[in-house]
C-alpha cells in the first residue's frame, strides 16, 4: 500500500495532516492525525457478530502513553494502568458521533483503538483521535455513512479560534468540541463562561466551516486509498412479522404507551406483548433449530413507531405533558445533618441527592499531565448510578464510563461558578436515587443547591435540562420535547443537555440517534432549554437564593496568612520537617502557595490558633525597636549570638550587655540561657544587632 497524505488548513498556520499506508497495515483502516508535534494513531478492525446479539457492539479505546511526551509513568511499576478519566471521556466523545452513522441492524463487532504517539504539550489530542476514527472507518471496508469532521472551537476576545493550543484555551470563554457532516451537527460537548445561545450557535457555524474542509480532505484520502465497502449482513425484522405485529397492536398499544407512571407503563406494554406472542405463535412458530421469531425486536419497533406517532400527530407524550412542559420540580437543602452541605433535587421520577465535602488544597485531585492542561483540580463532582434507581438488580462495581461522563458534564457546568480565591478543595457527590430521564442535569441542579447550603460562595445558581426531538419520517416536521423521559430518550432522536445560569450557558452535551441536525434547529432547542431553565431556577431560588453566610460546624475552618515568599523554605523546612511538625502538634492542615499565601485548615478554633501562632513564629521577621525573648546559641569573646525568632540570630555585642562594663560574656549569659534583648539595627545584608541594656531600660 502506498503512503497517502492529505492536509486541511483550519486557520492560517494551523494545519491538520492525515496519513495512511505507513503503519498498522493489518488493520481494516489506519491513519495518523497530526497537528503541530502531536500525533495520534487510530485503527479500526471488525469481526462477525456474536450469536444471539441484539445490539451494535462498537468499542472505542483511547490511550495516552507517557512516552509520547518523553516522560516516565508514576508508581512502582513504571507502566500505564487502567484508563484515566480523560482517556475515558475522549473515548466517549469518539463513540457518540460515529454510532448513528452505521446501518440499522448492523451488529458486527467494531473496535476502534486510538493511541497518542507524540505529544508537544500545546496541541490537544482528543479531537485528533475523533477525526482519526472517522478517517479510519472511511478508508476501511466497513459500512459507514461518513466521513465526519471534528474540531475544537475556542473564543478569545470575541473571536473564534479553531483547535486552539493550551495557552490560548486559558484565555478562552468557550470550549466547544464539535463533530458533524457538512451542514449537520452530530455531537457537541463542552463548557462556557455564561455565553449566550447566539454565541454557541455562531460557534457551531464556525465549526461547520472547518468541518467542510476536513471532510473534503478525508473524502479525498478515501478516494485514493480507501477499500470498497462490503455488503453488510443486517439483522432486520421480517416484513411479514412486522406487519402482523402492527396489525395486532393497532388499537391496543396506544393506551399502554400513554400510561403516566413508568413502572405501570412497562407493565401495560408487557401485558400487550405477552398477549401478542400468544396470539401470533401459531402463525410464526419456532424454526427447526428452535429459533424463536423476532417478536421482541418487532414489538420494540412498533412501540417506537407508536410513541413517535402519538407525539407528532396528536401531541401526546407518555406522561400527558405538552412539548415544553416540565415535570413537577422540588428542591430541599440540608437533607443530611453531618455533611458540609447537601440537597435533594427531584424532577418527576428523577431524583438526585448531592452532598458537598470541603477540604484543604492537599485534598485536590492531581494528574500526571501528558498533553497539557492543569496538573490538579480543586473542584470535583462525582456521579453514582446505583441499580435501584431504575428498579433493577445488577452487579455493583466501580464507576462505569457513563457515570464518569455524566459526572464530568455536571462538573464542568458548575466549575466556572467557583471563585478562584476560595481556599477549599470541594467534592460534590451526586447519588441518583431515582432515574427516568436526564439525571446528569438533576445532578447540576442538586449540586448548585448543595454548594449554597455548604456556604460555598458560588457566583450564581446553575441549572440544567435536557431537550429531546422527534422527527417525522419524511423529515418535514420536528417537535422538540423539554425534560425528556427515559422512553423519549430511547425512542426519540436527540438528547441535548444544556446547563447554565440566568445569564448564559455553562455546559452542554448533544447525543443524536439520527445522522445529523441542522444548526438552526439546534438554536431552536437552545431557546426552548433557556425557557425551561428559568422555571427551574425559580424553584431553586425559592429553596435557597444565595450561599449561606455560615458554613457547617462540621466543615474545616480556614484562615489565610501572608508571609514573605523568601520565608517559605524556612516554614517548610528540610524535607518538610518544620511544616509537618506544626501539623502533627496542632492537628491542622497547612497549604503554602508560591506567592506567600498560607492557608490553614483546622477542625476547631483552638487548633487554628496554635497553628497560626507557630507559623507566625517561624515566618516572623525581626523589627527594629522590638523587644524579644531569645535563646543564646553561641558565645564569643566579643559577644553572643541570640536566636530571637526561629532560624534568626542576632549579635549581642559585649558592649550592649549591660549599662556597666562587662569583662567576660559568661558573666552575663551562657549557651542555652534565655535573655531579653532589643533589636537596635538591621543592616542591608539582613544582619541583626541586639542590645540587652536597652531592653532592660524599657521593661
Amino acid at each position: 500500500m502506498a503512503i497517502e497524505q492529505v492536509t486541511a488548513e483550519l486557520t492560517p498556520g494551523r494545519t491538520l495532516t492525515i496519513e495512511t499506508g505507513k503503519i498498522a497495515k493489518q488493520a481494516a483502516g489506519a491513519v495518523t492525525v497530526q497537528q503541530g508535534d502531536t500525533i495520534v494513531l487510530v485503527t479500526v478492525c471488525s469481526a462477525d457478530p456474536r450469536p444471539g446479539i441484539d445490539f451494535f457492539p462498537l468499542q472505542v479505546d483511547y490511550r495516552e502513553g507517557f512516552s509520547a511526551a518523553g516522560k516516565f509513568p508514576g508508581g512502582f511499576f513504571k507502566r500505564e494502568g487502567r484508563p484515566t478519566e480523560k482517556e475515558i471521556l475522549t473515548a466517549r466523545m469518539t463513540d457518540r458521533p460515529l454510532r448513528p452513522l452505521f446501518p440499522k441492524g448492523f451488529f458486527d463487532e467494531i473496535q476502534i483503538v486510538a493511541r497518542l504517539l507524540s505529544a508537544d504539550g500545546e496541541n490537544e489530542a482528543d479531537v485528533l483521535a475523533m477525526l482519526g476514527a472517522s478517517a479510519a472507518l472511511a478508508l476501511s471496508d466497513i459500512p459507514f455513512n461518513g466521513p465526519i469532521g471534528t474540531v475544537r472551537v475556542g473564543r478569545i476576545d470575541g473571536e473564534f479560534v479553531a483547535n486552539p493550543i493550551h495557552p490560548e484555551m486559558e484565555k478562552s470563554d468557550l470550549d466547544l468540541v464539535y463533530a458533524g457532516a457538512p451542514g449537520k451537527t452530530i455531537m457537541i460537548e463542552g463548557r462556557a463562561d455564561e455565553v449566550s445561545e447566539e454565541t454557541l450557535r455562531d460557534a457551531m457555524r464556525f465549526a461547520d466551516n472547518c468541518v467542510r474542509r476536513i471532510v473534503d480532505a478525508v473524502a479525498d484520502l478515501a478516494g485514493r486509498a480507501g477499500k470498497p465497502k462490503k455488503v453488510p449482513n443486517l439483522r432486520v425484522v421480517p416484513d411479514s412479522l412486522l406487519e402482523a405485529v402492527r396489525d395486532y397492536c393497532r388499537g391496543r398499544i396506544d393506551d399502554a404507551c400513554l400510561v403516566m407512571d413508568r413502572k405501570a407503563r412497562d407493565q401495560a406494554l408487557g401485558a400487550v406483548f405477552e398477549e401478542m406472542t400468544t396470539a401470533l405463535a401459531e402463525q410464526f412458530p419456532a424454526g427447526e433449530a428452535n429459533d424463536e421469531p423476532d417478536f421482541r425486536p418487532a414489538f420494540d419497533q412498533v412501540t417506537e413507531e407508536t410513541v413517535r406517532r402519538l407525539i407528532l400527530e396528536q401531541g401526546k407524550r407518555s406522561d400527558g405533558r405538552g412539548p415544553e412542559d416540565l415535570r413537577p420540580v422540588s428542591a430541599e437543602v440540608g437533607a443530611l445533618p453531618r455533611t458540609h452541605g447537601s440537597a435533594l433535587f427531584s424532577r418527576g421520577e428523577t431524583q438526585a441527592l448531592v452532598s458537598v465535602t470541603l477540604g484543604a488544597e492537599g485534598d485536590a485531585q492531581e494528574y500526571d499531565v501528558i498533553t497539557g492542561g492543569a496538573p490538579s483540580k480543586r473542584f470535583m463532582l462525582h456521579y453514582n448510578f446505583p441499580p435501584f434507581s431504575v428498579g433493577e438488580v445488577r452487579r455493583i462495581g466501580g464507576p462505569g464510563r457513563r457515570e464518569i461522563g455524566h459526572g464530568a458534564l455536571a462538573e464542568r457546568s458548575l466549575a466556572g461558578m467557583i471563585p478562584e480565591e476560595f481556599a477549599y478543595t470541594i467534592r460534590c457527590v451526586s447519588d441518583i436515587l431515582g432515574s427516568n430521564g436526564s439525571s446528569s442535569m438533576a445532578s447540576v441542579c442538586g449540586a448548585s443547591l448543595a454548594l449554597m447550603d455548604a456556604g460555598v460562595p458560588i457566583r450564581k445558581a446553575v441549572t440544567g435540562i435536557s431537550v429531546g426531538l422527534v422527527t417525522a419520517p419524511d423529515g418535514d416536521r420536528k417537535i422538540f420535547l423539554t425534560d425528556i423521559l427515559g422512553s423519549e430518550d430511547h425512542y426519540g432522536d436527540m438528547d441535548f443537555k444544556l446547563a447554565g445560569t440566568r445569564d448564559g450557558i455553562t455546559g452542554f452535551q448533544l447525543d443524536l440517534k439520527i445522522p445529523g441536525i441542522d444548526i438552526d434547529s439546534m438554536y431552536t432547542a437552545m431557546q426552548q432549554s433557556r425557557r425551561a431553565r428559568a422555571k427551574i431556577l425559580d424553584v431553586m431560588d425559592a429553596c435557597i437564593a444565595e450561599p449561606r453566610a455560615q458554613m457547617s460546624p462540621y466543615a474545616p475552618k480556614v484562615r489565610s496568612l501572608r508571609i514573605n515568599p523568601e520565608k517559605i523554605g524556612g516554614l517548610i523546612g528540610p524535607g518538610g520537617k518544620v511544616i509537618r511538625g506544626i501539623c502533627q502538634r496542632t492537628g491542622a492542615e497547612i497549604d503554602v502557595l508560591p506567592d506567600g499565601t498560607v492557608n490553614v485548615f483546622a477542625a476547631n478554633g483552638e487548633a487554628m490558633e496554635k497553628a497560626v501562632n507557630e507559623i507566625q513564629a517561624v515566618t516572623a521577621e525581626a523589627e527594629i525597636g522590638k523587644i524579644y525573648r531569645g535563646e543564646v546559641k553561641t558565645v564569643r569573646d566579643f559577644g553572643a549570638f541570640v536566636e530571637i525568632l526561629p532560624g534568626q540570630d542576632g549579635l549581642l555585642h559585649i558592649s550592649e550587655m549591660a549599662d556597666h562594663r562587662v569583662n567576660k560574656v559568661e558573666d552575663i549569659c551562657k549557651v542555652g540561657d534565655r535573655i531579653t534583648v532589643k533589636v537596635i539595627d538591621i543592616d542591608d545584608r539582613g544582619r541583626i544587632r541586639l542590645s540587652r541594656k536597652e531592653a532592660l531600660r524599657e521593661i
